[in-house]
């Protein structure tokens, strides 16, 4: 079945942490992201089916906050090209407007210009 996208995936020139906030957990580096969903790398598998509390941190000097904060929900899982590492993407489920905005302004600042 082909994989219809609304947005299009953004790459990032860095790989920031997400952690699960309310664990405090890291649970990988962001790969990709748009408003809608983020793709994780991490060293262990990540569970789906579940919601969490990502808490995504910015590069220094780039946001007067130094983290996002939002839920996700894990939605699919698979190994990485390198067999060390786990793919996982999430669905975002609750982000404000603002939220938005920054998101948006982080792919401005740091994605790649594919």
């Amino acid at each position: 079945m082909e994989e219809v996208r609304a947005l299009k995936r953004r790459h990032l020139v860095y790989y920031l942490d997400v952690f699960d906030d309310e664990k405090g957990d890291l649970l990988g580096k962001l790969v990709d992201i748009t408003t809608r969903g983020v793709k994780l790398v991490s060293r262990l598998p990540i569970a789906i089916d579940i919601d969490y509390s990502l808490r995504l941190t910015f590069p220094e000097g780039y946001f007067r906050k130094r983290d996002l904060t939002f839920e996700a929900r894990s939605i699919w899982s698979s190994n990485d090209v390198n067999p060390d590492f786990y793919d996982t993407g999430f669905e975002v489920i609750k982000l404000d407007r603002e939220g938005r905005k920054v998101i948006r302004r982080l792919i401005d600042l740091v994605g790649f210009n594919d």
